[in-house]
């Protein structure tokens, strides 16, 4: 599979820290030992997610921005491979098949000028790219019968995993997304910002829910839009962290009741949750708490298809903290689960 690296026992070694007395999430954890026949050995392994990785900002800087958002999904295994293996959670029903990887692209896209059209078209098109590697393996992981949880990059990647979960369910599915901002943005090529009106407009996604929207970084344009369209809903992160005239867990049901009917993603911005790291760093957001028992909350629900956690950035100095992060959150969904 082009662009895909497998994650093999020599990184597994690499990583593991093992001691004396304790068991480590890494040491049950499932691997293949060769990308040959993948779909087979998917559908064959007796585990109920796979975790990949997505290692790329590209879909961010088409969108105008920057983040090192290629280096979370490296930065979580380091962490989540040395959690603590207990009763609490079972690794032997995950299985780590590894990361997309893009050097040529991030090599070419140092090279471009994106405030011109011509170059920012050129961006747009690897992220198009980039889209049908995702869509084509999240298709087969859920056809199989796998939840997919995918890890790292851009926003953009939301249309990969609806799209993919659609073609393999035959249905359009919805989305219930955490975040700040809508990705609603029009149909301009792809990008970040885009990824869920691609996917509507293409009939891949139904209703969808959009959680804590950030009304100083939402255009008029975009409240018209969503607005408009009654398979979108959303409430805004004042209404119910500012004003509070909204309640968070009656919000949380009312998501529920719009999306959890027939099969959703779950989709988590780190853009949302205050003081993180990433595309869109707020100072006044989500808490860290409060995002897990977001995803627990949804977890929970049976016709769940994917997972996916995105946006997170982080350099050398804070990788262990985003890490500690993303892994808390793969912890979470998976024994919400097992609940």
């Amino acid at each position: 599979m082009k662009n895909f690296i497998l994650f093999t026992e020599t990184h597994l070694k690499s990583i593991l820290k093992p001691r004396l007395y304790e068991t480590k999430f890494g040491e049950h954890i499932h691997l293949l030992s060769n990308i040959t026949n993948i779909n087979a050995q998917i559908s064959k392994s007796d585990v109920k997610y796979v975790l990949i990785g997505i290692n790329e900002s590209i879909g961010i800087n088409a969108n105008l921005g920057y983040s090192k958002a290629y280096n979370a999904f490296n930065a979580c295994i380091k962490v989540l491979l040395n959690t603590q293996s207990n009763h609490f959670i079972d690794p032997k029903t995950v299985l780590l098949l590894g990361s997309f990887e893009y050097p040529d692209f991030q090599k070419e896209l140092k090279k471009l000028d994106l405030s011109t059209k011509k170059d920012l078209k050129k961006a747009r098109q690897m992220v198009s790219m980039i889209d049908t590697d995702i869509s084509k393996l999240v298709h087969d992981i859920v056809k199989a019968g796998k939840i997919p949880i995918v890890v790292g990059g851009g926003h953009n990647n939301a249309y990969g995993c609806i799209k993919g979960s659609s073609l393999a369910l035959k249905n359009p599915i919805n989305a219930v997304n955490f975040d700040a901002h809508t990705d609603f943005r029009p149909l301009e090529g792809r990008h970040s910002g885009n990824g869920f009106s691609y996917a509507m407009d293409e009939g891949f996604l139904k209703n969808y829910f959009i959680f804590g929207l950030h009304e100083n970084y939402t255009s008029k344009a975009i409240f018209d839009s969503i607005e408009a369209q009654p398979t979108i809903a959303f409430n805004t992160f004042e209404d119910l962290r500012v004003r509070r005239r909204l309640k968070f867990k009656k919000e949380l049901k009312r998501a529920k009741q719009f999306i959890c009917n027939t099969p959703f993603g779950l989709e988590i911005d780190c853009d949302a949750i205050e003081n993180i790291n990433s595309s869109a760093k707020t100072p006044s957001g989500f808490s860290v708490e409060k995002t897990r028992q977001f995803i627990s909350y949804f977890a929970k629900q049976k016709q769940v298809s994917y997972f996916h956690l995105c946006e997170a950035s982080c350099s050398k100095k804070d990788e262990t903290q985003v890490g500690k992060l993303l892994s808390f959150f793969i912890t979470d969904f998976i024994k919400a689960q097992n609940d």
